[in-house]
C-alpha cells in the first residue's frame, strides 16, 4: 500500500481486505474509526459475535479477543504513521477481565509511543453489549 500521509476510513478498509491472511478475514472484522490526528491516535475495530469464536459455555474464546487486538493495533500503527508498513509483532501481553458472551466486542487500539523501528500501544477490548472492558491488551511491535 502506498504511502500517501493519510490513512483514513479507505485506506483501512484496503488493508483489511488486502493484507491480512484469509484466517483473519474470516473473524469478521469492521472498522468502526481510524484516528489519525487524535492526541493519542488509534483505531476502533469490531469483531462480530459468533457461536464459531466461542469456547464451551458460550464465551467467546481468549485467542480471538487476542487475534482483535493485534489486527487492530496494525491499524493504529498505521493512522499513527500516516500509512501502513510492514510490522510483526515483539510481544503482547493480555490480561482478561471478565468473559463475554452473545455480543460484538470493540477494541479500541492506542498508540503510547511510536519510533522509527518500533511502536508500543494498548488495547482495550470491549463488550458492545454494554461497553465495559472485557481485557486489556499492551503490545510492541517492530517496524520493518
Amino acid at each position: 500500500m502506498a504511502n500517501d500521509g493519510a490513512f483514513d476510513q479507505a485506506a483501512a478498509e484496503r488493508l483489511l481486505t488486502e493484507v491480512f491472511a484469509p484466517w483473519v478475514q474470516d473473524l469478521k472484522l469492521s472498522i468502526e474509526r481510524i484516528e489519525a490526528k487524535a492526541a493519542e491516535p488509534g483505531a476502533v475495530l469490531r469483531m462480530a459475535f459468533s457461536d464459531r469464536l466461542c469456547r464451551e459455555g458460550g464465551v467467546i474464546s481468549g485467542q480471538a479477543l487476542m487475534a482483535l487486538a493485534d489486527t487492530a493495533m496494525v491499524f493504529a500503527v498505521s493512522a499513527a504513521s500516516g500509512a501502513y508498513r510492514p510490522m510483526t509483532t515483539v510481544d503482547q501481553t493480555t490480561h482478561f477481565l471478565k468473559p463475554v458472551s452473545k455480543a460484538d466486542v470493540l477494541a479500541d487500539a492506542r498508540i503510547a509511543r511510536l519510533g522509527r523501528t518500533m511502536a508500543f500501544g494498548r488495547v482495550t477490548i470491549l463488550s458492545a453489549a454494554d461497553n465495559k472492558p472485557v481485557a486489556m491488551v499492551s503490545s510492541a511491535y517492530a517496524l520493518l
